[in-house]
């Protein structure tokens, strides 16, 4: 028996694949994913690919491939309790003493309160649409300038000024006062029973799957907190949950921006910048970083200009640093927050803002250097010994000497002077230690990167030719790997061809999947499948890996990708005709009918 399939999720998501591949496999980076010499074959050339995006590995060799599980139950020989115990323990995560003995009502509490959650967001977003949700509405759509798509988009709402109409709306659901408690959406005191959110305008939190775990609501009018978010429940965790990564991590963008507010979130989101994501009114932590740095190697600070938003840089720098992740700070003088300064400048000047983005660390020393009264020798002393004790908290020596180099010249300190203050901190550890040793070597690593061409499976299948079979589950395979890495293409393709038309199993497993979940799919729990077999997840593997290699959907226009499309599906569709033209004999009838459809196919256009 396993353990619950939550308990599997946290354990994955909290172990980044890179850094744990990354333990066994000497990587160098190369365009959006990592490569090294296989760990499970003997080879010369690098042909082993890991995906920071999509947690996963495959090797264009071998064809091993798999999530962080797998890889260590591959690679140290471990089942799969010990893999996920080995990975829980280096993520500081306590599993429960036996997957027999963990308790079964968790997990039917945990689908209540997701069912409530969903319940209650849907309420709120109909309020808001009511004549109850005037005030709310005005908010958004008038003072904040939300349109419709973006409202509906994160699934906004209101709470109207009843104190309790949530709380009798849940009632009539036939939930009981239990549960309600432990929503976290109901408030029971002695002097009555009230709604946690009253008289706000509700954001509604999800998870990277996209399912609501909570809510964070604005209160409209004078009233204390001005924001209130939901406490901590069975399945909402402040410190391991980043509002708007659910639509953030399936972005384009090479970065990721990190905001104070919900309503940041949503006008960079607007704007066109949907890798926008935000801390719930709480201290950026591990958790938060370690997340993060399952979808990027580079975060852009953008909070408020404010002593409070200066204060967030400076806690978050450290944190994000210490994860392995480049962090840079956006700074919009004269403004207070992204949603202001867009609605005054527009999204071009803050693009133009995200290219001229300075250095965290150098941005931390001249927030340093303004306590410092720069003409007075005693404290321009006092400011040099404060710079050094910071950059002794690079470990690397490479990366400490480089950060002397901009540090000496931006801030116009004698370069030696300073590199021989730091040495003297480091030799007799008069320094503060901030950051934890990092090993940034696989980092800088540099191994000749390949590919290797990868054989196609024996397609499932009757009547057809072994030719036929290789043909149909190449292009069945391009199209379930677009799908899965964008399932909004599905409703386009199943109008030519359905899932179950894929004679090769485990693409339509992936195509069925990706298009009931859509952009819920994620391509690394999926390989965490109990009806999956061992040949099953190396084909899925392959398929996942070979999209982020330049021939996947990601990167794609829109007129490339219907072109794509076209030629993929017609190609398709070309050989299942061929295969029937050939088994209809002497029916002449039926030839013509046949070679009439293939016909058709040299004009097929898929619009998106």
């Amino acid at each position: 028996m396993r353990y619950d399939e939550s308990v599997i999720e946290q354990v994955r998501s909290a172990n980044d694949i890179v850094d744990i591949v990354g333990r066994y496999v000497r990587l160098t980076k190369k365009g959006a994913n990592y490569f090294g010499l296989c760990p499970f074959h003997g080879e010369k050339t690098a042909s082993f690919s890991v995906s920071p995006r999509k947690q996963i590995y495959y090797c264009f060799g071998c064809h091993a491939g798999g999530n962080v599980i797998s890889f260590l139950m591959e690679y140290e020989n471990y089942s799969f309790t010990e893999a996920l115990k080995a990975l829980a323990e280096n993520a500081h995560i306590e599993l429960p003493e036996s997957a027999e003995e963990e308790d079964k009502g968790a997990k039917e509490l945990r689908s209540r309160l997701l069912e409530i959650n969903k319940e209650a967001a849907i309420y709120y977003n109909r309020v808001l649409r009511s004549p109850a949700g005037r005030p709310g509405y005005e908010y958004l759509a008038g003072k904040r300038a939300l349109s419709n798509q973006t409202i509906t988009h994160f699934g906004l709402g209101f709470s109207e000024k009843k104190q309790d109409a949530l709380y009798r709306y849940l009632k009539e659901k036939g939930y009981d006062d239990e549960i309600l408690d432990k929503s976290g959406l109901i408030t029971y005191k002695e002097t009555g029973i009230r709604d946690k959110f009253w008289n706000r305008v509700i954001f509604p939190i999800m998870d990277t799957n996209n399912r609501v775990i909570g809510f964070g609501g604005r209160v409209m009018g004078d009233g204390e907190p001005k924001y209130l978010n939901s406490p901590e429940t069975l399945i909402f965790d402040k410190s391991s949950t980043l509002y708007g990564l659910n639509f953030a991590r399936k972005s384009r963008s090479r970065y990721l921006l990190l905001c104070e507010g919900y309503m940041d979130v949503i006008a960079l989101h607007q704007a066109g910048f949907t890798n926008a994501v935000a801390s719930l009114g709480t201290a950026f932590t591990e958790n938060h970083a370690r997340l993060l740095k399952r979808y990027t190697e580079q975060v852009i600070l953008t909070q408020d200009s404010d002593q409070a938003g200066i204060s967030a840089k400076l806690r978050a720098f450290p944190i994000l640093h210490d994860a392995g992740i480049s962090v840079k700070v956006l700074e919009m003088e004269g403004y207070k927050d992204p949603d202001e300064f867009i609605r005054a400048n527009g999204p071009e000047a803050y693009e133009q803002c995200i290219r001229s983005a300075r250095n965290a660390f150098l941005y931390m020393i001249d927030v340093l250097k303004e306590s410092f009264d720069q003409a007075d020798p005693a404290e321009r002393t006092a400011f040099m010994r404060e710079t050094a004790d910071r950059l002794c908290m690079f470990r690397d020596k490479l990366e400490r000497d480089n950060y002397i180099d901009a540090v000496s010249t931006e801030f116009m300190i004698d370069r030696d002077e300073l590199s021989r203050l730091v040495d003297r901190m480091i030799e007799n550890g008069s320094h503060s230690s901030v950051f934890r040793d990092i090993d940034l070597s696989r980092r800088t690593a540099r191994l000749e990167a390949g590919r290797k061409a990868a054989a196609i499976s024996a397609a499932e299948g009757s009547g057809d030719s072994e030719e036929e079979k290789a043909a149909a589950a190449k292009y069945e395979k391009i199209l379930a790997s677009w799908i899965a890495e964008r399932p909004e293409l599905a409703p386009a393709v199943f109008r030519y061809i359905s899932p179950d038309s894929f004679k090769t199993r485990i693409y339509r497993i992936i195509a069925e999947t990706a298009q009931e979940q859509g952009s819920a799919f994620d391509a690394a729990a999926f390989l965490d499948r109990n009806d999956l077999t061992e040949s099953d997840r190396k084909l899925a593997a392959e398929a996942f890996a070979e999209s982020d290699q330049g021939g996947g959907a990601a990167g794609m226009e829109k007129a490339d990708l219907e072109k794509g499309l076209a030629e993929t599906v017609s190609a398709l569709l070309s050989i299942r005709l061929d295969a029937e033209i050939r088994r209809c004999g002497n029916d002449l009838s039926e030839f013509g009918r046949l070679q009439k459809e293939k016909n058709k196919l040299r004009n097929l256009r898929i619009p998106l």
